[in-house]
């Protein structure tokens, strides 16, 4: 009986959920899986064509499904889009599970991201529009994170290694 992902990530563009995730999948031989990945996958068309084409909140509706689905389907790792987190019944159903919380600063996610055309919330004024994004969502990522990492002036390897060590049965893999 599926029990759902070992663990599901959090955070802000740029904080490096996709780039940990797949590592830490790796690193405890399980799958990893991107709700953005598999919505573009089940849409045939991008994050950013979505948002376009049939606008935020149809991509809200498809993000929301997608991710309700995954965390029944998923048995690895789950990465998060960022805004995810919007959605109360999506705060609602990531109760009882590991979700750890990617936690970035402005600066960081800013060099991260740069004028990346495929995140469509960014495009424009990349740093004003993070620093709206991290005061509107932090609030929510500490509400449904059951721990954080800061990956501030860190590589992936140590973000990675850090995320081994809070999740049940992660620091075995560490210690291999």
């Amino acid at each position: 009986m599926n029990t759902g992902p070992l663990l599901v990530l959090v955070g802000a563009p740029g904080a490096g959920k996709t780039t940990v995730g797949r590592r830490v999948a790796s690193e405890l031989d399980v799958p990893f899986a991107d709700s953005d990945d598999i919505i573009e996958r089940q849409a045939g068309k991008s994050v950013a064509e979505i948002f376009i084409d049939d606008g935020e909140s149809a991509f809200r509706a498809l993000e929301r499904e997608t991710i309700h689905r995954a965390l029944v389907e998923s048995t690895g790792v789950l990465a998060l889009g960022g805004g995810a987190v919007l959605d109360p019944a999506t705060r609602e159903v990531l109760g009882g599970h590991t979700v750890i919380w990617l936690r970035v600063g402005i600066s960081a996610a800013s060099d991260r991201v740069g004028m990346n055309a495929s995140r469509p919330l960014l495009l424009g004024n990349v740093r004003g529009t993070l620093i709206r994004l991290l005061d509107e969502r932090t609030p929510l990522y500490e509400e449904v994170a059951s721990a954080s990492v800061d990956t501030d002036g860190i590589d992936e390897a140590e973000v990675a290694h850090r995320v081994l060590e809070i999740i049940p049965g992660g620091s075995r893999a560490v210690s291999q």
